[in-house]
């Protein structure tokens, strides 16, 4: 009876050992699949690390090359701005030499200008007008028109300053020899005055036609209130104005017009002019000397006496004179020429 009852008790732990050992196999079989699975994730993890890695490198290498490209602009740019600059530094220094050369340009146009002026105020003097008879003229034509030709003549001419003199000889050979002369000493009674001879250049002058042709039977009017319609105004107008002649209306300056009422009209004579056959002329007198530096030792015509007895004597290398002008110290006058021969005008 022990022996049965032992023997149940083994198979009993028998029984219960190797359930134990089906659940150890059943966790060990989870703990591989679960060590499975952990490597899986592991190896996925590491494949995606050295992908992240890849990537990483990849971008930055990429953004390194950027850098690189954006290091090149901005020397590139820095380079530009420096080509830039010395592009505009040397334009500038052009545009400074441009000035500069304009400038002096404009300064010789001035002085050639003044020079060679054409424009020139032409003093006030009277005419004397004379009729000319044109031969060969169409004689329709010729009383259409009334026609001028008319030469303005500008005579040339030099300032004379206070302390100066002109003097004109004869001869131009006792002009030339005075020049060459350093100074000449002058006796005045009890003084003496040392002059210096010295040549003079006169200021351009000019010489042109003026041609004026004028119409008999054309007039302008002007200061007409526009108060009606073009054409009637037109209509009104061309019966004023149908009676009188051309010439006539121009004389009265003024005229009445009916143009629905009575207003006064400017009048004018419609002509028309020509500039031709324009000189200038520019030169020095051969003749004609200036004197300067004097002294106002004595009064205005007696120096002036002195000055022309002096150069009048063949011993102090004159000759006749046949002017003089002599101007005391803080006056000015402009003499003009006429045939080498001065003319003085204050």
């Amino acid at each position: 009876m022990n022996g049965n009852v032992d023997n149940g008790g083994e198979e009993q732990k028998l029984s219960e050992a190797m359930e134990e050992l089906e659940r150890w196999k059943i966790k060990l079989e989870k703990a591989e699949d679960e060590k499975s699975r952990l490597q899986l994730a592991k190896l996925s993890a590491e494949d995606d690390k050295r992908a992240a890695q890849k990537e990483m490198s990849v971008l930055q290498q990429q953004g390194e090359q950027r850098e690189e490209a954006h290091k090149g602009t901005i020397r590139g740019i820095k380079e530009d701005i420096l080509k830039l600059t010395q592009v505009n530094a040397d334009l500038m220094n052009k545009l400074r030499d441009s000035q500069a050369k304009l400038q002096a340009k404009r300064a010789e146009s001035a002085q050639l200008q003044q020079r060679f002026k054409i424009y020139a105020q032409i003093p006030e003097k009277k005419v004397k007008f004379t009729r000319k008879v044109v031969e060969n003229e169409d004689s329709d034509t010729s009383d259409q028109h009334i026609k001028g030709v008319f030469t303005i003549t500008q005579r040339p001419s030099v300032i004379l300053k206070g302390g100066q003199a002109l003097i004109t000889f004869e001869e131009e050979k006792v002009a030339s020899q005075i020049l060459r002369m350093a100074k000449c000493t002058v006796s005045c009674d009890k003084h003496k005055v040392d002059v210096k001879p010295k040549s003079i250049t006169l200021e351009p002058s000019a010489k042109f036609e003026v041609h004026i042709d004028v119409s008999k039977k054309t007039i302008k009017f002007s200061s007409i209130p526009p108060f009606l319609a073009e054409e009637r105004m037109k209509d009104r107008l061309e019966i004023s104005f149908s009676k009188p002649i051309a010439e006539s209306l121009a004389l009265k300056k003024k005229f009445c017009v009916d143009v629905g009422r009575e207003e006064n009209v400017n009048v004018q004579l419609v002509y028309n002019y020509q500039l031709k056959k324009f000189q200038t002329f520019c030169g020095a007198p051969k003749r004609t000397i200036a004197l300067i530096e004097i002294e106002d030792i004595q009064d205005e015509e007696d120096l002036q006496d002195h000055l022309e007895i002096h150069f009048q004597k063949p011993s102090n290398y004159g000759g006749e004179v046949e002017c003089i002008k002599y101007l005391s110290s803080g006056k000015k006058v402009k003499a003009f020429f006429s045939e080498d021969t001065a003319e003085i005008e204050a």
